[in-house]
């Protein structure tokens, strides 16, 4: 029998406790958040009316990335469910509005989960907003309870399908009889409120949160109690902790981030055959993800943003040191010819080398000539070749491999 790939995998050193990887994944919710007591107390104190029957207030949530957010309010929902175990009258729904984007599917989402009859229940798709609401609503007000509802990334839905949503969701109390509903808004973006009609705005305004992001000392104590649950005593070097917390106590807290670093350090070191995790895995595992989300990033690009990031590599591996806007401008017009795609004014490609910069893919700076004007200077912030290579996965650039821009000269 032919040796199968995996085998010689299947026997190497297990680093990780059985089953035990998925501890240190940011989606694994532990029994006691550390560091988070205060602000699971403040939304308890906030949602405790809804065990005496009552509406609370709504809820919004705002803090960077990995600051615990999505956590406290899952946790905050499993202890709902335990209070209200024997009265059963509180419904608590979570949501993510990354996953579910629209306003139909998040109408549908929630009224699924009172309909119990299969033939009864909202379809996938066919129907009006005006119809999904209603069926909502009258499934909604068929019990007397309360139903707090969680939207996570609540801004991603507002910026891609507006707020008919939340206006909706906010007015339906206008509109019940028996039932009662809250909302819970879970945003990274402070502002995006901002973008809400004014109407939106004050019936979905209630309380507000906050969440500080964590220090390297508490991201120490976060990772102590994952890493005592995913691995064996002994399998961490002393220093493996502190430089994972350091690493990402200086990208605003994100305990996300943390989590993440050791757990690929455990991988790359298992990969490797060691005994141990050493510091060394944990910078081979920063590196890697820094390369991933680059990646990442550039291949979920629009494509005019992509051929505009490929006119700004293509130019820095023909040697040239001073990138401005307009030669950028004069290779995307000509690259744009070769590919014969439609072409967008320099003001709209001024926009995109923002965003670009924005993003951190390149940096572009502002330099003055006095009376000749102003330009950017622009430059890329992330690997050239595994960028490059990431752009020609797209089809659109396949006859891009012999193209050459143009020589160009800048006048100071």
């Amino acid at each position: 029998m032919e040796p199968n790939v995996f085998q010689s995998h299947m026997e190497r050193k297990q680093i990780f406790k059985k089953s035990n990887r998925e501890i240190l994944r940011p989606s694994y919710i532990p029994g006691e958040l550390p560091h988070r007591n205060e602000q699971i107390n403040s939304l308890a104190s906030v949602l405790v009316p809804a065990l005496k029957g009552e509406r609370p207030s709504n809820i919004l949530i705002f803090g960077k990335t990995g600051t615990g957010k999505t956590a406290c309010v899952k946790v905050i929902g499993n202890e709902i469910k335990k209070a209200d175990a024997e009265n059963n009258q509180v419904t608590f729904i979570y949501m993510n509005c990354e996953v579910v984007d629209t306003p139909y599917g998040v109408l549908q989402n929630i009224g699924n989960q009172f309909i119990q009859d299969f033939e009864q229940r909202i379809p996938f798709t066919g129907l009006s907003i005006t119809q999904v609401y209603s069926m909502l609503r009258d499934s909604l007000d068929e019990q007397k309870r309360v139903i707090i509802i969680a939207l996570d990334e609540i801004d991603k839905l507002v910026y891609k399908s507006g707020d008919d949503v939340l206006y909706h969701l906010s007015k339906i109390n206008d509109d019940l009889k028996n039932a009662k509903v809250s909302i819970i808004g879970i945003s990274n973006n402070l502002q995006f409120t901002d973008l809400l009609d004014p109407r939106v705005k004050s019936r979905l305004e209630g309380e507000k949160m906050v969440f500080p992001p964590y220090n390297a000392d508490q991201l120490q104590d976060i990772l102590k109690q994952r890493a005592s649950l995913a691995f064996d005593d002994g399998v961490l070097e002393q220093g493996v902790m502190p430089l994972c917390a350091a690493l990402a106590a200086q990208e605003h807290g994100d305990a996300r981030k943390a989590l993440d670093l050791l757990r690929i350090a455990g991988e790359i070191a298992e990969r490797e055959g060691s005994d141990k995790i050493c510091d060394v895995h944990v910078l081979k595992a920063k590196n890697k993800m820094e390369l991933d989300c680059v990646s990442e990033a550039v291949r979920t690009l629009p494509t005019q943003s992509k051929l505009v990031l490929m006119c700004v590599i293509l130019n820095e591996e023909r040697g040239s040191e001073r990138l401005t806007t307009g030669e950028v401008y004069e290779t995307y017009r000509d690259m744009a010819r070769h590919l014969d795609m439609a072409q967008l004014t320099q003001r709209r490609i001024t926009d995109l080398i923002s965003e670009l910069d924005m993003m951190g893919i390149i940096h572009a700076k502002v330099k003055s000539f006095g009376r000749g004007g102003r330009t950017k200077e622009i430059d890329l912030s992330v690997p050239l070749g595994e960028t490059k290579k990431v752009l020609e996965e797209d089809d659109v650039f396949r006859d891009l491999k012999q193209y050459k821009p143009k020589n160009q000269m800048t006048l100071i």
